[in-house]
């Protein structure tokens, strides 16, 4: 499934010239590829107002570098990513210390992010290797120095304009800290099998059994102020899901444009759960099935050079489920990455469990929007983790005009309340400082 020998292509295309075209000779295919990448460089701390548990700080650097080759054979391309982030020897000498979520434990890691054959036209499009999925509640959580990929096939079809279907077959994953594809997810423990994973939300044995991965299928309709999509995902072992949402904004020429939004989700598991023979505890609930249904709305205004909108989401309580009815997400659990209208930066209802939570945002563009500043207030009650609070600001400088893709970016949130939530049930501050150049 992967095709490792695409990863050569990275060096000889690294000195190619930009820009996609169709070869007409196999020296076209490399001289005629296109080449760009990110220097990424982060610092991350967590600190905590009780003394339960230390500080925890990280700094990376990382370089992504992706290369893909010009067309050939009417409409063939071949593509690979190159991934590599370093601490630079600041990683603390005390283990406790370490923000792990970062780029793991270690000094430095490396990895090969993508690795594929792609085949493309107007209609249609088929991939299949090592890439980046970019879907609801599977996609590349890319919030640390190196995005999560996926072995996969994956095809798309676009039968009119606006409308596009997708299907999907996973197979490993790589998450965010690993340097290689394993058959795991974020159920199960850090170095599971080898796996150099960190971040997740646990839960398994080191013994359980391997995952065969995920189906999905997927479509997406966009027309005027509507947009909308659906999706249903079998993850093989863990659960079935459906999943929709949709919004409209209404044009009103003004500059000032109402929308709204709806979100559901409904998901059950089959026989041979490996969450169920394994005893599984989420939120310290075992279960002998999987059941979740979650709903949420969203309206607000969008405004020249910024948005503001409130929302809700709630996940009910069923007697019985693994967690008493959580969501069972195993590619964005403990990532906070999931399509929950109410989630923050720190974690949402997914991390929380059943009940229920409200969020305002608000975002504004100044300086011609290269100054984007973010604020958010999220109240979540839940019913095996308490009442919790998360205030976010975020703030991030475009330096387009000093050197085109060059931003620097803070972002910051606290959390305080909830049961077990936070080290000692005090207040929990995030910070991280984020320069990105994409060239």
């Amino acid at each position: 499934m992967r095709f490792k020998v695409l990863a050569l292509s990275i060096a000889a295309a690294a000195g190619l010239a930009s820009g996609g075209a169709h070869a007409q000779s196999f020296a076209d295919v490399f001289s005629q590829g296109h080449v760009d990448g990110e220097f990424r460089l982060y610092n991350f701390n967590r600190i905590y107002s009780s003394s339960v548990k230390p500080d925890a700080r990280a700094l990376s650097g990382a370089l992504l570098l992706n290369a893909q080759t010009a067309t050939f054979g009417g409409g063939f391309s071949l593509g690979a990513s190159l991934l590599t982030a370093n601490a630079f020897g600041s990683q603390p000498s005390n283990p406790a210390q370490i923000d792990t979520t970062l780029m793991g434990p270690t000094n430095s890691v490396s990895a090969l992010g993508q690795a594929y054959l792609q085949y493309k036209n107007d209609r249609a499009m088929f991939k299949i290797g090592d890439q980046y999925l970019n879907t609801p509640w599977m996609g590349s959580s890319d919030s640390r120095v190196m995005p999560a990929s996926y072995q996969a096939i994956s095809v798309g079809f676009k039968p009119a304009a606006g409308w596009d279907i997708f299907g999907i077959r996973t197979y490993g994953w790589k998450s965010r800290t690993s340097s290689d594809y394993h058959f795991d997810n974020l159920y199960y423990p850090p170095t599971w099998r080898g796996d150099s994973m960190y971040g997740g939300i646990g839960g398994l044995p080191a013994g359980a059994r391997a995952t065969r991965g995920t189906w999905a299928l997927g479509t997406t309709y966009t027309a005027g102020g509507f947009k909308g999509q659906a999706w249903y995902y079998d993850f093989l072992g863990f659960a079935r899901m459906g999943y929709v949402d949709g919004s409209y904004t209404f044009k009103t020429g003004s500059g000032f444009d109402p929308f709204v939004a709806a979100q559901y989700m409904g998901e059950t598991g089959g026989s041979g759960n490996i969450l169920v023979e394994n005893a599984a505890k989420l939120f310290g609930v075992t279960g002998d099935k999987v059941k979740s249904q979650a709903w949420g709305v969203d309206a607000g205004v969008k405004i020249p050079h910024g948005q503001f909108d409130v929302a809700y989401n709630k996940i009910s309580q069923e007697n019985g489920a693994i967690g008493g009815g959580a969501i069972i997400s195993p590619y964005t659990d403990a990532y906070a990455t999931d399509p929950l209208y109410t989630t923050s930066m720190i974690r949402g209802l997914v991390e929380q469990g059943p009940g229920h939570a409200w969020k305002a945002k608000f975002a504004y563009g100044f300086l011609n929007d290269r100054l984007l500043l973010q604020v958010a207030y999220a109240k979540y009650t839940t019913m095996l983790s308490g009442d919790s609070h998360n205030t976010y600001i975020d703030v991030t400088y475009k330096l387009d005009n000093w050197l085109k893709g060059l931003s620097l970016r803070d972002r910051w949130e606290r959390s305080t309340g909830g049961i077990g939530l936070n080290p000692g049930n005090g207040s929990f501050i995030y910070n991280r400082v984020m320069i990105d150049y994409k060239f």
